[in-house]
């Protein structure tokens, strides 16, 4: 009797033993576990806040516009050009105002004494014939010409007039009609692209 109870005693020794290691594996499982969430948590924190700087400066402060600079104005940006393409205006003007929203941190005013105040006209509004194929046209251009007219309220020795283009072709077989319906996403694109980085490539 005596050595089956020793056996018995050894035996649930031996499984009590047992216990505290099971339970100590899981616990330092379980920390390890813990341990690479928080890293993965801390990771995916330090992603989030570089990709919202990184964001910012991109599309908000792609260069340093002087600190004191704050409003701007966009006027109605005619077209005094001999022929003139009636949605040409209001979109270039639209265009240009939304574009210098999205992309710098100035904020838009009608006022007068805006910091920055941006206006001018489509000077030119013509086609010629650049490609000639078995004696004929085989491809137009569009050339479409703009004068602007930038003014600094702060500082007026930065104030300028300069003139921007930008040259479109389409096929000979397209009437002026059927090509200003074809490119007026790119004209306009193009010439806003112009103007905005000739008032603001000095940042």
């Amino acid at each position: 009797m005596k050595n089956e109870k020793s056996i018995m005693n050894s035996k649930q020794q031996i499984e009590r033993s047992k216990i505290p290691k099971v339970f100590g594996t899981a616990n330092h499982q379980q920390n390890h576990l813990f341990k690479h969430i928080r890293l993965i948590l801390f990771g995916f924190a330090l992603m989030e806040l570089f990709s919202f700087a990184t964001c910012k400066y991109g599309f908000k402060d792609t260069s340093p516009i002087p600190a004191e600079v704050k409003t701007f104005r966009v006027n109605y940006l005619e077209n005094k050009a001999q022929y003139v393409n009636p949605q040409l205006s209001p979109q270039l003007t639209e265009k240009l105002k939304q574009k210098i929203i999205n992309t710098t941190r100035l904020r838009q005013t009608n006022s007068s004494d805006a910091h920055y105040d941006i206006s001018g006209y489509v000077s030119q509004y013509y086609t010629s014939t650049t490609g000639i194929s078995n004696n004929n046209a085989s491809t137009n251009r569009l050339t479409v010409g703009f004068h602007l007219v930038f003014r600094n309220s702060l500082d007026e020795t930065k104030n300028f007039e300069s003139d921007v283009s930008g040259n479109f072709d389409f096929p000979a077989s397209q009437s002026l009609s059927q090509a200003e319906a074809s490119l007026n996403n790119e004209m306009v694109r193009n010439i806003v692209d112009n103007i905005f980085n000739k008032i603001f490539s000095n940042w």
